[in-house]
């Protein structure tokens, strides 16, 4: 059986999308191979359980509001039911439909993947200019070395033997990928399995991914408007 764990704070407007795609993954492994997909609510206070539950997903709750303990919690339902794989993603975030296809096919303990933008409109007079920097500094390709808690896959032995997630409200996914160097896991730093992220400016975990464009975007945002202004 393979496992999918979402993490989710308040993401009744997007989840719909993320499970789609999730499912439609999951229907395509050549195998037939059951997916147990579950969603961690994270203190939610919207209408985020009623999305995932009309998807007929596992459901689980904690008020933690805290990414590292959510994904933890997702880890754990999924293993306690015998998962041989757990699939990580987040709730803003639509996977590709070979998503497990591709990162089962790596034969490796673990699996890095990275993320693509589709949309960038969000940030506004700066958006093309941030699609420009991200395209420049982001290494898309095999051999990269980002981690994303939205594209992350590993084994149920190697992820015990690193301990898990620990509970951090940011970087969670860099700690347990530290363990799983340390231990000796087989890590695959791959771009073949596909998602797409949000370029959101409104983000849920302080720290990560979302805040880490909104630092490139102000000092983008500023010198388009200084440019325009002369």
């Amino acid at each position: 059986m393979i496992g999918v764990a979402i993490p989710a704070h308040n993401e009744a407007l997007v989840l719909a999308q993320c499970l789609q795609s999730v499912l439609r993954a999951a229907r395509a492994l050549p195998d037939a191979e059951e997916v147990r997909v579950v969603v961690v609510l994270d203190a939610c206070t919207d209408g985020t359980r009623d999305v995932a539950e009309g998807f007929g997903v596992h459901v689980l709750a904690t008020g933690a509001c805290n990414v590292g303990m959510a994904r933890a919690a997702g880890a754990d339902y999924l293993l306690a039911h015998g998962v041989r794989w757990l699939a990580f993603t987040d709730a803003d975030t639509e996977v590709a439909g070979d998503w497990l296809h591709r990162q089962l096919a790596l034969r490796c303990d673990a699996v890095c993947g990275t993320v693509a933008v589709r949309d960038w409109s969000c940030h506004g007079v700066a958006a093309l200019a941030l699609a420009a920097h991200f395209a420049a500094s982001y290494t898309d390709a095999d051999g990269h070395r980002h981690i994303h808690g939205a594209n992350l896959g590993v084994c149920a032995q190697a992820y015990r033997r690193a301990g898990g997630f620990p509970p951090l409200s940011c970087h969670e996914d860099v700690a347990l990928v530290r363990a799983l160097e340390a231990s000796g896991a087989r890590i695959a730093w791959s771009a073949s399995p596909r998602v797409f992220t949000s370029a959101r400016r409104h983000v849920r975990a302080r720290g990560g991914f979302g805040d880490a464009l909104l630092a490139a975007a102000v000092p983008l945002a500023l010198a388009w408007s200084g440019a325009g202004a002369r």
